[in-house]
């Protein structure tokens, strides 16, 4: 552990040989599925013709709602609100009808669009605002927090702002899209492959489709190509139906959308206006805070409850809030079910909470970096260490990440360097914001924070490894392997990784949640000490030498004052009658959550990050570049130093997209329009920052005892990037001479900018 190693898959990514679902050799008779999606928001199907369907070239069978022997649902949270395929009513444009079932991928998709569909149309709309006027129900109760009398503080307060924000959403754009792969087995058996972060949730609702216990449907997933929280639920009607058409026909099938289908289909990140009331003082110490998150949640609930409440956990950033209550609105809207996506509302949370510390700068005239600091949250048993959600902050160390960076960074002559250059020149702006960053790690399901493991250690001193884990890219699989590699003390190129399988570790949590490393890791600690321990008794019992005379070495062992190979102590084990294999297991102590009362302690501990960016905008145009960014990032006591890296990085930059050139974007027939790569715009290349420099903590070690005291590192990197849209928002401040919060929404494109530039004109 602790050693930087090289994704396991990396040599096979440059190469083209990684095996992904798509990839796998067809099976023989092996059909396809086309889709059939509805072209209505919002209607009532008042009949639905599907004769010609049946008849185009090639198909074998149409399948719908009277053909699902089970439960016609794909819920994830058992609100049981998301049909597989729509019945009497449809609830937004692109939802899934039908499935049509042919010999080859294009006969089943021109076949689909041959449907005779009669709708009755009923009213519809798509945003937030347009919800809120149309009194639209919630998907799922909403969430209150609160701490003090907010209401009083912003009375009493000597200052006071009201605003709101528009925070955008987000498609996931991962590489593969959504895929499903099943193969029937003998009676109720079923085998599926699927582009998922969650198996067993597939495995579930299969069976609740089918009709068939969990046991008889296994799923299998080797890697994603990409997730980041689109492949947690949204898999699961795409599996369903590979299973119920493979066993209505006995034969394989596939189902592969193009992009365009993919996106119109599946859900997003959650956008939200945030409506914000908050009351300061003259130092611009914050005394109380009241903000109502309303969020775009789509036609079902998905997974809009945990995504919202997370939103209110982080809407505090780093900052101690003495008089506080958040509100959240869930809004059902006639758009695709939004989903989970990397941080799980938390950066639309943390977002805000940064507007306000904006807010109160610019109506100070002060150094936003002097109003965060100001505000953070103080050492435990300060006073200052209090959530919102009632959890005392126990493990801050974000002042001393921040001041890091502040003097690695430069920043304070950058900055001044930056207000000099902007009074001379006429077009051109810069801007630059040091910004923190403090997530809470865990699911707020206390249930789902639990893993398990299988070890085999094989008569050759081989090891195979399995756990509950999924693999997209992230590095879980190689950040596991060193973990048991540790344990044995053995070469890591001696643990071989398998794939994730329903049929070896039973009753997974999705790999998400930042929990991967935390939860798959222990688990697999579990399993492989069980069999160490073993190895320790039976050495101490077959040489008559205490157990404290025993010492692993790398690729040996010491057993008293004698030395032998690794394997040729499993080999006497293996004689000897001793198990060699265990299934290892763990859950997260400490955390609890009351959701009603609004109290408890949900995160196991925090992950820091502290991020400063400089940019450059062009105000006649509103475009921009970004110039530089320093990075400096709390991974405890990393697993793997180059991993961790790289998913600042990746995550930095995904962020950046987010904010700026990512655009959703709906007409007003409904119909979503930035629906491919030629009308949404993820991040190129030549969008990172000229210079990018990332640094890890050197100081950082968890103070909870995780795998190798180490921090999830896979969501809280991701919001360091709202140093880029504050630093935009700076350059277009120094328009009216730096007098008014420009309070630009997300994503910050160039026309936003340029809309932006020119308030501040009149300004």
């Amino acid at each position: 552990m602790h050693k930087p190693r090289v994704h396991d898959s990396a040599h096979k990514h440059v190469a083209g040989t990684a095996e992904y679902i798509d990839d796998i050799p067809e099976p023989a008779g092996l059909l396809h599925v086309g889709l059939g999606l509805s072209e209505r928001p919002h209607a009532r199907i008042a009949a639905m013709d599907l004769s010609a369907v049946a008849e185009a070239p090639g198909v074998v069978a149409v399948l719908s709602a009277k053909d699902v022997p089970g439960t016609n649902d794909i819920s994830s949270g058992g609100n049981h609100d998301e049909p597989l395929f729509a019945n009497d009513e449809v609830e937004y444009h692109g939802q899934i009808m039908f499935a049509v079932i042919a010999e080859t991928r294009h006969q089943a998709r021109a076949a689909a669009r041959l449907a005779k569909i009669t709708y009755e149309d009923l009213p519809f709309w798509t945003n937030v605002r347009d919800a809120i006027a149309n009194d639209a129900p919630n998907v799922i109760t909403p969430m209150t927090l609160q701490r003090g009398d907010a209401k009083a503080a912003l009375d009493k307060a000597p200052r006071r702002i009201t605003g709101e924000m528009e925070i955008g959403g987000q498609e996931h754009f991962y590489l593969e899209s959504q895929i499903a792969l099943a193969i029937p087995g003998e009676d109720d058996e079923v085998a599926v492959w699927s582009s998922t972060q969650h198996p067993s949730e597939i495995q579930h609702i299969v069976g609740h489709v089918l009709d068939i216990p969990s046991n008889a449907v296994t799923v299998y997933q080797r890697r994603m190509g990409g997730g980041f929280g689109g492949k947690e639920t949204q898999g699961n009607g795409f599996a369903a139906i590979a299973a119920l058409a493979a066993k209505k026909l006995n034969r394989a099938i596939k189902v592969r959308p193009d992009r365009d289908e993919d996106m119109v289909i599946t859900g997003k990140r959650h956008d939200f206006v945030a409506y914000y009331d908050i009351g300061f003082d003259d130092d611009g110490v914050i005394e109380g805070v009241d903000t109502t998150f309303a969020g775009r949640c789509g036609f079902s609930s998905d997974l809009s409850g945990p995504v919202t409440d997370r939103t209110l956990f982080h809407a505090d950033s780093s900052y101690y809030y003495p008089n506080v209550h958040m509100v959240s609105r869930p809004l059902k809207t006639h758009t695709c079910s939004n989903t989970a996506y990397r941080g799980f509302g938390g950066p639309q949370g943390m977002l805000a909470g940064e507007r306000f510390i904006e807010e109160i700068a610019y109506a100070l005239q002060k150094d936003p970096l002097d109003i965060r600091k100001a505000n953070f949250y103080g050492p435990n048993g300060s006073g200052r260490d209090v959530t919102p959600y009632h959890q005392t902050v126990e493990d801050n160390i974000i002042l001393r990440v921040v001041e890091e960076l502040e003097a690695s960074a430069d920043y304070r002559t950058r900055r001044q360097a930056i207000i000099d250059f902007n009074e001379t020149s006429p077009v051109i702006k810069k801007g630059i914001a040091l910004t923190p960053v403090k997530f809470g790690i865990s699911f707020t399901m206390t249930a789902f924070n639990q893993a398990g493991a299988l070890v085999h250690v094989y008569q050759d001193g081989s090891v195979q490894l399995n756990h509950g884990g999924t693999e997209m890219g992230q590095g879980l699989y190689i950040k596991v392997a060193q973990v048991v590699a540790d344990v044995f003390q053995i070469d890591l190129e001696r643990v071989k990784i398998t794939a994730t399988t329903t049929g070896k570790v039973p009753n997974t949590s999705a790999t998400a949640a930042s929990s991967g490393s935390d939860l798959n890791g222990m688990a697999a600690w579990n399993g492989a000490m069980q069999i160490r321990d073993r190895l320790v008794a039976f050495a101490a019992e077959h040489w008559n030498v205490a157990p404290e005379e025993i010492e692993f070495l790398p690729n040996r062992v010491r057993i008293g004052k004698e030395e032998i190979p690794f394997p040729d102590l499993i080999k006497a084990a293996y004689f000897a009658r001793i198990q060699l294999s265990a299934a290892g297991f763990y859950k997260t102590p400490k955390i609890h959550w009351d959701r009603a009362a609004g109290k408890g302690r949900p995160f196991y501990y925090f992950a820091y990050g502290a991020a400063c960016t400089e940019v450059s905008i062009d105000t006649l145009t509103g475009e921009y570049l970004f110039d530089r960014t320093d990075i400096l990032h709390d991974a405890g006591r990393s697993l793997n130093p180059t991993i961790d890296i790289g998913q600042i990085e990746g995550g930095f930059v995904q962020g950046l997209g987010w904010l700026t050139t990512e655009e959703l974007w709906w007409d007003d027939k409904g119909r979503l329009r930035t629906h491919a790569p030629s009308t949404y715009k993820i991040p190129l290349a030549s969008d990172r920052p000229k210079i990018f420099n990332v640094k890890l903590t050197d100081f950082s070690e968890n103070r909870e005892p995780t795998i190798g005291r180490s921090k999830a590192v896979g969501e809280p990197p991701f919001m360091l990037a709202i140093s880029a849209l504050e630093a935009i928002s700076m350059a277009v401040a120094s328009v009216a001479d730096y007098r008014v919060c420009p309070r630009l929404d997300a994503p910050a494109t160039p026309e936003r900018v340029l809309m932006a530039v020119e308030r501040m004109k009149k300004a």
